[in-house]
């Protein structure tokens, strides 16, 4: 906006307003407002017990105490190698009232990968599950120098009746302690640390989809703005609500939600593996949440659930979608189960806290589009190549992002920072590296990631922009496009298209299919579009966190 306009201003609901005053609190202090003010009521149910505030309260307390009493310092870092259990919440607030930082370690990564981040995090203490330790820790042991405290724990032990802890086999070099240990040895009531909003909270690290991943840093001021724009745009009530989603903690996107439910008082209903939808269904059923979160594939695996779709969901007020673009062709599927208007469409990412654009919660939801700004925030569509210029409003070009809840930068990796966060009229831009769009409203539209933009003869292929095209056919039950070098035109890419067919689709032979996709993308699509091979797969592979895994997609041969 060359005229400094902020078209979505115009398209925001009543009562959401331009800017919001956040308070200034650390997360670490927020956290103890709501726990105290809080104390009775649910903060999280979990395979079918429930647990209030109080008992977090007390419990964090425990983790902190006990961590200050083994000398770990404020700053230090914390590293959480757990699904959606108590467990991670517990050791999440723990680790901030004892003024440490935390970072995600994802379970699904390979030994190799966790002594990497355990190395570059610098983390003292890891926490992580008896089978994990059994088969990862232990072969990196002698890899992970800084890492001195490894605390490990059942996914059950902290239900009611749960059994005693395993024999934990010690190893060399660290103090080996079961997590339920570790609590028991602290006091309830912790030292006091005194936490600025510029201290660092989390280091979250991107999902190294194209490289070595790196470690966002995230401020408490970061997330503590993040939770106060949604609030505002959703209309929160400190102490009422449940939230239920299946975004992993480790990632960004469950983070938030993690952050967001202890921040303002709500409930969560944890889900330890997403893919287990008679757990999803059970959970909805039960305890009937005001909020869902989850990716477009989970709501897709659900959709085709006849449980999930005799669900009531009078209840919900909305269901976010992110992570990964909703199709087009979906929504009204999934409108048609949990009401008109409900699904709600966002964009974030790991450096930004993640939110920042979200369709109106009770005006126009434009489909495709990821909505407007969030309060306090600020996005520009600057060319590709040059990375300043604003180009005109409906054309494409990189989404850059101003606002609180930017990230202070990667770490331990300075240039990558300074290519990331850049100054322009005396403010820092996140370069996001996603392709978009604005239009005369306001509404954002993400069309790629620029890492997955595919050149074919100098022309520029959108591979979502494909994609959403290929969900109109019926055969496509989900569908992925990548590039791949051209033997004959270094300068060019080959299209390919990589199809997981419905269940509903007539039992046809590839070729035959094959064909049919092709001559519909004739008709949809410019020549360039158009697929050059069609392959076709049992299931998709996805990440951790439930995004089409493209870097595999491209490094498999045909």
């Amino acid at each position: 906006m060359k005229d400094g306009r902020k078209p979505w201003l115009k398209s925001y609901d009543e009562n959401v307003p331009e800017r919001i005053d956040v308070p200034d609190l650390s997360l670490k202090d927020l956290f103890l407002k709501s726990m105290h003010d809080f104390k009775d009521q649910a903060a999280y149910h979990y395979q079918g017990a429930e647990f209030t505030f109080g008992d977090l309260l007390e419990q964090s307390g425990r983790f902190a105490a006990a961590l200050q009493k083994n000398g770990v310092a404020p700053g230090n870092v914390v590293a959480v190698n757990l699904p959606n259990t108590p467990q991670y919440l517990i050791a999440m607030v723990g680790a901030l009232r004892a003024g440490c930082v935390v970072s995600g370690l994802a379970p699904l990564l390979t030994p190799d990968e966790m002594a990497f981040q355990l190395n570059d995090s610098g983390a003292r203490v890891l926490i992580t599950l008896d089978m994990l330790y059994e088969a990862k820790v232990k072969a990196i042991t002698d890899k992970v120098p800084k890492t001195e405290f490894v605390l490990v724990t059942g996914p059950m032990d902290f239900l009611p009746g749960a059994g005693s802890q395993p024999t934990i086999e010690p190893l060399a070099d660290k103090e080996i302690a079961s997590f339920t240990a570790f609590l028991a040895d602290g006091s309830c009531d912790p030292a006091s640390v005194e936490l600025r909003q510029g201290d660092n909270c989390f280091i979250q690290y991107t999902g190294g989809t194209t490289g070595t991943p790196k470690g966002a840093i995230l401020s408490h001021g970061n997330m503590v703005s993040n939770i106060h724009q949604t609030a505002a745009w959703v209309h929160t009530e400190r102490g009422r609500g449940c939230w239920l989603s299946a975004f992993p903690m480790f990632h960004v996107a469950g983070l938030f939600v993690a952050c967001f439910t202890v921040g303002m008082g709500q409930a969560q209903v944890l889900i330890p593996d997403p893919r287990n939808l008679e757990l999803v269904t059970n959970g909805i059923k039960a305890h009937r949440p005001s909020s869902i979160g989850n990716v477009p594939s989970l709501a897709f695996m659900l959709l085709a659930d006849e449980t999930f779709k005799k669900l009531g969901f009078s209840h919900l007020d909305y269901w976010l979608s992110g992570a990964a673009p909703f199709p087009v062709e979906g929504i009204a599927g999934l409108e048609a189960v949990i009401g008109e208007g409900k699904l709600v469409e966002l964009w974030g990412m790991t450096e930004t806290s993640p939110m920042v654009t979200i369709n109106p919660l009770r005006g126009t939801k434009k489909p495709g589009s990821v909505g407007l700004p969030l309060p306090n925030t600020e996005v520009r569509v600057v060319d590709l190549d040059e990375g300043t210029t604003e180009v005109p409003m409906g054309e494409e070009g990189e989404l850059i992002v101003c606002g609180p809840q930017v990230m202070r930068g990667y770490l331990n990796k300075p240039e990558e920072t300074q290519k990331a966060l850049r100054g322009h009229g005396g403010r820092v831009w996140m370069h996001t590296g996603d392709v978009g769009r604005m239009d005369e409203q306001g509404y954002v539209y993400v069309v790629d990631r620029a890492k997955d933009m595919i050149i074919v003869g100098g022309y520029k292929v959108y591979s979502s922009e494909v994609e959403d095209k290929f969900y109109q056919h019926p055969v496509v039950g989900a569908c992925a496009l990548v590039g791949l070098p051209n033997p004959d035109r270094p300068d060019s890419e080959t299209v390919k298209l990589v199809v997981q067919k419905s269940e509903s689709y007539p039992d046809k032979p590839d070729d035959e299919i094959a064909s049919e996709l092709i001559a519909f993308a004739r008709e949809k699509m410019a020549p360039y579009k158009v697929p050059k091979i069609v392959e076709f797969v049992e299931a998709i592979p996805m990440t951790s966190v439930g995004k089409i895994d493209k870097k595999s997609l491209r490094n498999q041969v045909r």
